[in-house]
């Protein structure tokens, strides 16, 4: 049997709750691997900024030196405080499966989006305005009607609309400027027949990937909607597109979605926090223990070269 090389790591969890499966996945394989793990609320970690002095209070007590790795799980309502939470953590060497600057670009679609185009990661021709007067034109900057009318910061299929005509369209849209909505208006990829990809990227690798089938009267393929999954084997290219998008991110660990067109794979968004119970019970991919085994060779290379 071979023996242990890495030293127990002090890890912890930011996760609104140890309820949530995702974290309670996390959780069980780190601690069954000899880890000791703290799941804390980042939603009632205040950040002191005092003097020079770096400090995370959580339950009363200073947190930021009692950890060698943070596992961030942000939720869309509370990024912005979370990803503080992780800025601090990170500014006092702590290693993150998610950097904070990464949480924040991976919640703005748009800003995702801006970065791929520019790495040249194929995506869905997309336009992104706030000018209420040449809606028509933003439409036919898409090739017209269909069209996904999509939230900025929508989650699980949430805020993501398809106008089927460009009169439903224009009604859709106006009605989003006038209540100062940020929107983005992508292209409606007809034939991915209701269905999307779900990459799960760790430390640089594809470690799991999950096709995710919409309900009958729904183009959405998201799961938490109704929709099913199964495992599925991706080409060389699409495993490209997910670990590029990760890196570019700064995102050691991420979920990448993507799909398929009639000119080839396309990432629609990526994912800072993804969730792991619909892909790990429909492909039996066990990732909560790659995340872990990913952070043990982490740590032990950043303790070898210290050492050397």
């Amino acid at each position: 049997m071979s023996k242990q090389l890495f030293l127990a790591m002090n890890i912890f969890i930011l996760s609104v709750g140890d309820y949530i499966y995702s974290t309670q996945r996390i959780y069980k394989e780190a601690r069954r691997r000899g880890h000791n793990v703290q799941v804390v609320n980042h939603l009632k970690c205040s950040i002191k900024l005092s003097g020079g002095k770096p400090e995370i209070i959580y339950e009363g007590k200073n947190i930021i030196d009692d950890v060698d790795i943070i596992i961030p799980r942000i939720g869309a309502s509370a990024t912005r405080h979370g990803a503080a939470v992780v800025k601090e953590f990170e500014m006092n060497g702590v290693y993150s499966t998610a950097r904070s600057l990464g949480i924040l670009r991976a919640q703005n679609k748009v800003r995702t989006l801006q970065i791929m185009n520019r790495k040249h990661i194929p995506i869905p021709n997309t336009v992104f305005s706030v000018n209420p007067e040449n809606i028509g034109e933003q439409i036919d900057l898409l090739g017209g009607a269909p069209i996904i009318i999509k939230l900025q910061e929508g989650t699980h299929g949430s805020g993501v609309i398809l106008a089927e005509s460009k009169k439903s369209a224009k009604s859709i849209i106006d009605t989003m400027y006038s209540t100062n909505t940020s929107i983005l208006l992508q292209e409606f990829i007809k034939e991915s027949n209701s269905e999307d990809i779900r990459v799960l990227v760790v430390g640089g690798k594809v470690v799991s990937s999950m096709k995710r089938k919409g309900v009958d009267d729904d183009f959405r393929s998201n799961i938490h909607r109704g929709g099913s999954g199964s495992k599925v084997e991706l080409t060389e290219e699409e495993e490209a597109i997910a670990i590029k998008a990760a890196h570019h991110l700064g995102l050691p660990v991420a979920g990448v979605d993507l799909i398929r067109s009639k000119r080839g794979s396309l990432l629609i968004e990526v994912n800072s926090t993804p969730g792991l119970q619909g892909i790990e019970a429909y492909t039996g991919d066990n990732i909560a223990k790659a995340i872990v085994k990913f952070l043990e060779e982490e740590c032990s290379a950043k303790s070898l070269k210290t050492t050397s």
